[in-house]
């Protein structure tokens, strides 16, 4: 029976499932940890891999890896990384995206272009935060790639004579694509970093980009948010949110995007189509920080939220923490309002903590119906989604049921469904270079359980209230 191994390269950690290429049967996994922080030199994720990966990696017939998205990883002529890697959550390029923005032709030339507006995520704005403050690493830069082109890259053997690859799917969050096209749009890396840069070639979505020293395939690789929704499945009416380290709401569909307003970042999916997704800075850990402070462990929050009645009796978090991605507040922080002698209970200060993460991800879900997207459901997965209070409360928050598939590592799923695929082409007689298999292996769905929940619009309207009157206080 062929094994497939799908690698799930995160902010904090790798995670490795070896899987059964006919079914997505899982066998095996193992993980290792990542250094904490916004920056991070690519060879701890090739460690990581390596220990995560020891006794499993060389069962596999076919690797794929499925990395964070927006992370920029620079290479010199000898392909040695020049500094470590800025990571998604790396804030400090905003004023460049702003710069960016500007300077070549405004949102809605960026949007038309690229299917988004790039904010201090994109790697677009990394490049030129780069140039204008360490000219000297700038100077020496001959290619950029993304986290999953590099360790694809390196499983392929990482050396100077190995064309580096990429995905659509990935590329698409770099600022300098075109999703509607499958094209670089080279000028725009250039004038980000004032001069040319190499960029990965574009691999097809079942190719085999290479083999491993073991004589394993290597697919084409995907960003983690591409890598979920091939792991899930989805069907044309589902639209995802994850809570994790960051939170996002999007979904599949067979026509590109391009949100002016630049909520919605019209990436392409992993298999052909196109995933608009809307994403958020503070997910989880609005929830662990708040637990924190109460002196209790995430189950015990939960427990406290369920406690409390809808509302949390007026009090209501925004909860931009670390400043906020959608909307566009980089400069933002957390606010606690409505707080008094009555309300100020430890359940209440729970709930108020799971409804404000909730409901930043409904403004999320929101921003979709502009791509004509009107969710039949809300697939919740995610670190967050084990919460009994998020569950819970999440249907009656989203206004639509919300189906919560058994706890999976679905990144990583994703990216071994991606393996399967170019191993089937193989199979079927379409060489390394794909083609051979028309779409993804058609696995089983993962068993999981539907929640329901009367609709609250007044905690949606407490929290629009807080989030509105903020921006004025925050931004004016």
């Amino acid at each position: 029976m062929p094994l497939v191994a799908g690698i799930d390269s995160s902010t904090q950690s790798t995670k490795i499932l070896l899987c059964e290429a006919a079914d997505g049967t899982v066998v095996a996994q193992a993980s290792a940890p990542h250094p904490d922080g916004t920056e991070c030199h690519p060879e701890h994720w090739w460690q990581a891999l390596g220990t995560a990966g020891r006794d499993l990696l060389d069962r596999a017939d076919a690797v794929g890896v499925a990395a964070q998205q927006h992370g920029m990883v620079v290479l010199d002529e000898a392909g040695e990384v020049i500094r470590p890697a800025m990571l998604w959550n790396d804030v400090k390029s905003a004023p460049q995206a702003r710069e960016l923005v500007a300077e070549l032709g405004g949102p809605a030339e960026w949007a038309a272009r690229t299917g988004s507006v790039p904010t201090m995520s994109f790697t677009v704005t990394k490049l030129r935060w780069l140039a204008e403050n360490e000219p000297e690493h700038a100077s020496r830069v001959r290619s950029v790639l993304l986290p999953h082109d590099w360790l694809t890259w390196r499983l392929r053997g990482g050396r100077v004579d190995i064309e580096p690859t990429t995905d659509r799917g990935d590329a698409s969050g770099t600022g300098y694509f075109s999703p509607a096209s499958d094209s670089w749009l080279p000028a725009y890396a250039q004038a980000a970093l004032g001069r040319p840069v190499a960029l990965p070639r574009v691999a097809a979505p079942a190719e085999v980009a290479g083999r491993t020293s073991w004589g394993a395939a290597v697919s084409a690789g995907t960003g983690d948010n591409m890598g979920a929704a091939l792991g899930l499945g989805l069907a044309d009416d589902d639209v995802v949110v994850s809570i994790g380290t960051s939170g996002t709401a999007y979904a599949v569909t067979a026509k590109p995007s391009a949100d002016p307003t630049g909520a919605v970042a019209g990436f392409a999916d992993a298999t052909g189509r196109f995933l608009p997704l809307v994403a958020t800075v503070n997910a989880a850990r609005v929830l662990d920080v708040t637990a924190r402070m109460l002196g209790t462990t995430a189950a015990g929050l939960s427990d406290l939220a369920l406690a409390a009645a809808p509302g949390a009796g007026g009090l209501t978090l925004l909860p931009y923490l670390d400043g906020e991605r959608t909307p566009n507040r980089p400069t933002a922080n957390g606010v606690l309002r409505g707080l008094t002698t009555a309300n100020a209970t430890q359940e209440n200060l729970a709930r108020a903590a799971v409804e404000a993460v909730l409901c930043s991800l409904a403004d999320a879900i929101d921003r979709l119906e502009a791509c004509g997207i009107t969710p039949g459901r809300v697939v919740l997965i995610g670190g967050a989604a084990r919460s009994a209070a998020i569950r819970a409360i999440a249907p009656g928050v989203f206004g639509v049921p919300v189906t919560v598939p058994e706890p999976a590592e679905y990144v990583a799923l994703g990216a071994a469904r991606q393996a399967a695929w170019a191993l089937a082409g193989l199979a079927t007689g379409g060489g390394d270079a794909g083609g051979g298999a028309a779409a993804p292996p058609d696995w089983p769905a993962r068993p999981a359980r539907i929640y329901t929940a009367v609709p609250v619009p007044h905690v949606r309207e407490q929290y629009a209230a807080l989030r509105e009157d903020a921006a004025a206080w925050q931004l004016g």
